[in-house]
């Protein structure tokens, strides 16, 4: 495994995306363990990605319109109803005090994952960055694939994980802050708005 792809898979996982954004509100509102939770479903939801590319699938995926746009435009939609249930202070991202009753770890691993499953783009990302670091002869393509994004994986969970606990820290410190709640709640809704937007109106 060369150093090229560790370096370049680091700054991949570290640049905020979706999962980041919904790690860390769930880290801020919710706390430490359930940020693991979100980490690990955000982690989850990369293994159809990653199986796709393996098999071939991204690049049917990739040539597919229709399928495209049918993925493409229920992660829009997904991501756009967490836009607004947080807004609302309501749905899987209650932004507010603490519940008595927390989620479920389940629930809160599942909608981490529901985000990255539902995001095309990721399976066309795989398919054109995976390859680049096989090597003809370090064995099987597939096996050496898959190898790659069990890597990433582990170095997406270990960063989320990182993101998370960050966000647990402070969240104690704002969440006693009504106006840093206020905008707290607003940046996260809109981050996820302008996720789904910008997902909108990608390209293949």
């Amino acid at each position: 495994m060369s150093p090229e792809f560790l370096v370049t898979a680091l700054i991949v996982v570290l640049i905020p995306g979706t999962g980041v954004v919904y790690t860390v509100a769930t880290g801020l509102t919710a706390g430490r363990r359930e940020s693991i939770a979100a980490a690990f479903g955000c982690t989850l939801g990369i293994v159809p990605a990653v199986l796709a590319s393996v098999l071939g699938l991204s690049a049917i995926l990739h040539t597919s319109a229709l399928l495209f746009q049918a993925l493409k435009f229920a992660g829009v939609a997904y991501l756009l109803y967490l836009a607004w249930q947080t807004l609302r202070e309501s749905g899987p991202l209650k932004i507010g005090d603490r519940p008595a009753v927390p989620r479920s770890y389940l629930a809160i691993a599942r909608t981490g994952c529901l985000i990255n499953v539902l995001n095309p783009k990721l399976s066309v990302f795989f398919l054109a960055f995976l390859p680049q670091f096989i090597s003809v002869d370090a064995g099987s393509p597939t096996a050496q694939m898959l190898t790659l994004g069990g890597v990433f994986m582990a170095m997406t969970f270990v960063v989320f994980v990182g993101y998370g606990a960050f966000a647990a820290l402070i969240g104690e410190k704002i969440l006693k802050s009504a106006r840093a709640m206020t905008w707290m709640r607003r940046t996260v809704a809109a981050a996820f708005a302008g996720f789904g937007l910008r997902l909108a109106f990608a390209g293949r």
